[in-house]
């Protein structure tokens, strides 16, 4: 235990140094997060290399303490060779973060550099070894283990958006590692944690709002790929069947904050890898508070995921299940009190039935389109419309094509609300719509787009075609 205060120690008085020291000299070389006034706010250019002096910090501790000449450091001789092992995966990550920060890497660049690196853990005997309680099969473990790791590194790095954010969220959830690891008796775990605790304090004190220094991707990939190592040690002696599920929730901020991302684009059919103001942080920034404000609600809620990560570790089965369930339910308190639109929308189709609704009238628009392609000729692509318009909701339809007129049962067109006319050359195909149709009308829209672009070349050519839409 007293080479562990050593230790932490140690690696708080080298960041404590080390990051003012790193911050002078990248600012004078002009490596600077400079204010676009989009999604950076701050007053002037920045430095965004704060995983030097923090990487240095990590590595120069665990070195001095591997040579200190006290008895109590043989705790640490004999737990060093796991952090050795993680060094060359460590050091990769890193290396990619630095090369973005200076010189700005692409997305898939990124992403492969991680997924090299979660390779690496796997080659030194680390990976997810069970979930649930289940024993996985190596074809399992090895991408469970990749999407860990990597899902871990982007998770701290999309979360670095405020001052002190990213490193507060990181030391919460590497404290509760370290805590776990002494009282689980998990040497290891507590070793490799304790100088990125105190790596990640002294940082702070340069971090936190207002910043004289940010992490950059150097440092927010590294500390949450150092995590997601450390929660995979943390699961492997896990007191409870649930294993992977306490990391989870120590991790649960950050973590929710990727997937709402991954989802939130998908939703809004935008780029994965893309950028927004769309995070946890922008939405409380939204409601009106401080950054600084931000950063300690944050740190609160990641108080409450370190309190019942550890009560799950230790607690018995039927306990550890009721605390899932109790972190299930704050995480969806949460995101109902942000108010994401895209989720509040998804969630309102499925529960009317509107989603499957909006499935079948997609399928009802393909069949349509692909017999009206099998038509050979305009009487038989009239029998098509005629049969299908009111499935797209249209109450009537009438055309005059090729000098013949044809009509539906044309009814009052006075509860109609608009209709549409597709200009074909001189002739011209008419749909009625009502007000309570129950049909979108980007569907109608497409249907009405099949049939212009299916009789055309049934039709002598005259003049270009026009398509309107007028009231009625």
């Amino acid at each position: 235990m007293y080479s562990l205060w050593i230790l932490g120690a140690i690696s708080f008085l080298l960041s404590l140094g080390l990051t003012p020291l790193a911050r002078n000299i990248f600012a004078k070389w002009g490596v600077l997060d400079k204010p676009d006034h989009v999604r950076k706010f701050h007053g002037c250019g920045i430095p965004r290399v704060g995983g030097v002096p923090l990487a240095l910090s990590y590595v120069t501790a665990l070195l001095i303490a591997l040579v200190f000449p006290i008895h109590t450091g043989t705790t640490i001789r004999h737990a060093i060779p796991l952090a050795i092992r993680l060094l060359p995966a460590a050091g990769l990550i890193f290396a990619v973060g630095l090369i973005d920060d200076v010189f700005g890497l692409p997305a898939k660049q990124k992403l492969g550099g991680q997924i090299l690196a979660s390779i690496f853990v796997l080659l030194v005997g680390i990976h997810v070894e069970s979930i649930g309680g289940h024993p996985l099969p190596i074809w399992v473990s090895v991408p469970v283990t990749i999407i860990w790791l990597v899902g871990c590194a982007n998770a701290v790095n999309l979360i670095d958006g405020l001052d002190g954010l990213a490193a507060g969220v990181g030391l919460f959830a590497a404290t509760t590692a370290l805590i776990v690891g002494l009282l689980g008796h998990n040497f290891e775990l507590a070793i490799v944690t304790v100088p990125l605790v105190g790596s990640l304090l002294g940082f702070l004190c340069y971090n936190f709002n207002p910043a004289s220094i940010f992490l950059g991707d150097s440092g927010s990939l590294l500390i949450g790929f150092l995590l997601g190592c450390f929660g995979i040690l943390w699961s492997e002696k896990s007191a409870t069947i649930l294993g992977m599920t306490a990391p989870l929730i120590a991790l649960s901020i950050p973590l929710m904050d990727v997937g709402l991302a991954v989802v939130r684009r998908f939703l809004r059919q935008q780029p994965i890898f893309g950028a927004d103001r769309g995070h946890i942080h922008h939405k409380l920034l939204a409601r009106g508070l401080t950054p600084r404000r931000v950063a300690l609600v944050l740190y609160m809620a990641c108080t409450l995921s370190a309190v019942l990560a550890l009560l799950q570790s230790f607690a018995d089965e039927r306990f550890a299940s009721v605390i899932v369930v109790l972190c299930c339910v704050c995480v969806w308190m949460g995101i109902q009190y942000l108010g994401y639109v895209e989720f509040g929308t998804a969630g309102q189709l499925v529960a009317r039935g509107a989603f499957r609704h909006l499935l079948n009238a997609h399928i009802a628009l393909a069949s349509f389109e692909d017999a009206l392609k099998k038509a050979h000729d305009v009487e038989s692509c009239w029998e098509v419309i005629e049969e299908t318009h009111k499935t797209f909701g249209f109450s009537d339809v009438e055309s005059t094509v090729n000098g013949v007129h044809r009509r539906g049962v044309i009814k009052d067109h006075s509860s109609c609300t608009w209709s549409v006319t597709i200009y074909l050359n001189d002739d011209y195909v008419r749909l009625y719509r009502l007000e309570n149709s129950a049909i979108e009308p980007a569907l109608a829209a497409h249907y009405a787009e099949c049939i212009r672009k299916v009789l055309l070349p049934h039709l002598k050519p005259v003049r270009k075609f026009r398509t309107a839409a007028s009231g009625t």
